[in-house]
C-alpha cells in the first residue's frame, strides 16, 4: 500500500553507514560531507525518476530488470538480473554479521550462529506470509530509523540554541561548522574521500523498483515516493550531519564511534548506547530483510524469463516465490560460516564489490531509458511521470557514475572493490552470452526439424 511504499522507500534512502560510517566520513571530508550528500542525493534522485518514467510506461515491468531485458535485450536482463541479485545476497550476509555484532553488545557470551540462524528464520517466517507482511515489517523498521533521526536533530537543535558545553569546553554553535578550518578543511582530496564512502550509504534507494509489481495502484504510489527523495535525503543527511557537527566539531569527532551515541550521551541519557544499538539492529534487520524480498523476486523473474531454474518460478498458496525466497535465506545461513572462520577481513573487499555493482545496475536502467526515450518517442511524450531534462539528465547521471568509478580507483579498498565488478561483470555476460547463442541453436534445430 502507500503507506508501506512511502516507508519503505525512506529505509532504502536511510543505510546503516548513516548511523555508523557518518563518523568516518565527517572526519574523511569535514562540513563539506554536507555537499557529498547533496550531489549524491541530487543525481541518485534523477535515477530514480528515470526508472519511474520507465515502469509506468509499460504495466507489464515486474522489475527494472524487465526493463533492461525489454530495451537492452536478454543479455543484458540475465546480467543485471543475476548481478542485483547478487549484490543483494552479500549485502544481506553482511547485515547478519552486523546484527550478531550488535547482538554481542548485549550478550557477548552467545554464540555467534544463534544470532544468524535466529535472522534467517525471522526474516523467512515474516516473508513466507504475505507481502504485506513484508511491507509491515519494514514499514516499522523504518519507522524506527526516522524516530532516532528525529530525536537527535531535535536534541542538537535544543543544545545550540543554549549553547550547551562539552567536557573539553566547546560551545555548541551553528558556527562550529565553518570556523575549524572552513567548509573544506581538508582539501579537494578529503572532499572526494568523503564520496568514496557516502556513495554506499544510498544503496537500497531503488528497491521500489522491485516492489512495483505488488503495490496498490502504482501510478499515484510510485510518484509520490519517489519525489519525497529529495526532502528526505535534506532532513535524514544534511540536518542531521550538520547539527552533529554543530554541536561537536568535525575535528573533535571521533570517526571510531557513531556520533549518534555521542550526542545521546552528551545528553546524560544513560541508555544512549543502547539506545543507539537497537536502532543499528533493526537498520541492519531492515536492509536484510529488503534484501531478502528483492533476492526472492528477482530470482523469481529470472525463472520466469527461463534464465534460472524453473523450480524458482513457482508461487506458494500466499503468491510468495517460496523456493526463491527459501534460497536466500539458505544463503544468509553463510554469515555463521565467515564468522566461525574469520573472513571478515576479505569480506570488507566484497561488500565493496556488491556497493560498486549497485552503481552499475543504476548505470544500465538509465542506459534503458535513453533507448526507451528513441525507441518510443510517443510513450515518452504521453508519460505521466517524466524525467526531469530527460535525456540530458539521464547523460549527467552517467557521467556522474563514471566520475564515482574515478574516485573509487583512488582509495585500495574500493579499487578491489571495482576490480572484483568487473571481474563479475565479465564472468556473468559471457554466461549470458553464451546462454542466448545456445537457446538460438536449440530453437534453430528444432524449427528445422519441424
Amino acid at each position: 500500500t502507500n503507506r508501506h511504499i512511502q516507508l519503505i522507500a525512506i529505509g532504502g534512502a536511510i543505510g546503516t553507514g548513516l548511523f555508523m560510517g557518518s563518523g568516518k566520513t565527517i572526519a574523511t571530508a569535514g562540513p563539506s560531507i554536507l555537499l557529498v550528500y547533496l550531489i549524491i542525493g541530487s543525481a541518485l534522485f534523477l535515477f530514480m525518476r528515470a526508472m519511474g518514467e520507465l515502469l509506468l510506461s509499460d504495466q507489464s515491468y515486474g522489475t527494472f530488470a524487465d526493463i533492461v531485458r525489454d530495451f537492452l535485450g536478454p543479455t543484458m536482463g540475465f546480467v543485471v538480473g543475476w548481478t542485483y541479485w547478487l549484490c543483494w545476497v552479500v549485502t544481506g550476509i553482511a547485515d547478519v554479521v552486523a546484527i550478531t555484532g550488535y547482538v554481542h553488545f548485549w550478550w557477548p557470551d552467545l554464540p555467534s550462529w544463534i544470532p544468524v540462524v535466529a535472522t534467517a528464520l525471522l526474516l523467512f517466517a515474516l516473508n513466507a506470509m504475505t507481502v504485506k507482511a513484508f511491507g509491515e515489517t519494514e514499514f516499522w523498521f523504518a519507522m524506527i530509523k526516522i524516530v532516532a533521526i528525529a530525536a537527535l536533530i531535535v536534541v542538537g537543535v535544543i543544545m545550540v540554541a543554549i549553547g550547551m558545553q562539552d567536557n573539553a569546553g566547546t560551545t555548541a554553535a551553528v558556527s562550529n561548522l565553518w570556523v575549524h578550518g572552513g567548509i573544506f578543511p581538508t582539501g579537494f582530496m578529503g572532499f572526494l574521500g568523503g564520496f568514496q564512502i557516502a556513495i554506499f550509504a544510498f544503496v537500497g534507494i531503488e528497491l521500489v523498483g522491485t516492489t512495483v509489481a505488488e503495490t496498490a495502484n502504482p501510478e499515484k504510489t510510485l510518484p509520490k515516493a519517489i519525489n519525497s527523495i529529495p526532502v528526505r535525503v535534506v532532513i535524514f543527511y544534511i540536518c542531521a550531519l550538520a547539527v552533529i557537527m554543530m554541536v561537536t566539531p568535525w575535528n573533535q569527532i571521533d570517526k571510531s564511534q557513531s556520533p549518534f551515541v555521542t550526542m545521546f550521551s552528551m545528553t546524560g541519557l544513560g541508555m544512549a548506547a543502547s539506545l543507539v544499538n537497537l536502532v543499528v539492529l533493526t537498520s541492519a534487520a531492515s536492509s536484510a530483510n529488503s534484501g531478502i524480498y528483492s533476492t526472492s523476486r528477482m530470482l523469481f523473474s529470472l525463472s520466469i524469463q527461463g534464465d534460472a531454474a524453473p523450480f524458482f518460478g513457482r508461487l506458494s498458496k500466499r503468491h510468495i516465490p517460496q523456493n526463491a525466497l527459501f534460497l536466500s535465506c539458505v544463503f544468509l545461513l553463510s554469515g555463521a560460516v565467515l564468522l566461525a572462520f574469520g573472513i571478515l577481513s576479505v569480506f570488507t573487499v566484497v561488500t565493496a564489490t556488491s556497493a560498486t555493482l549497485f552503481m552499475v545496475v543504476w548505470i544500465l536502467v538509465v542506459i534503458s531509458y535513453l533507448v526507451y526515450v528513441r525507441k518510443y518517442p510517443e510513450r515518452h511524450k504521453a508519460t505521466i511521470f517524466p524525467l526531469p531534462g530527460g535525456v540530458f539528465s539521464a547523460w549527467f547521471f552517467i557521467l556522474f557514475i563514471a566520475a564515482m568509478v574515478v574516485v573509487l580507483s583512488l582509495e585500495t579498498e574500493s579499487l578491489q572493490g571495482l576490480l572484483m565488478s568487473a571481474a563479475w561483470m565479465v564472468i556473468i555476460t559471457v554466461v549470458g552470452v553464451v546462454r542466448r547463442h545456445r537457446a538460438l541453436d536449440r530453437r534453430g534445430r528444432a524449427s528445422l526439424s519441424a
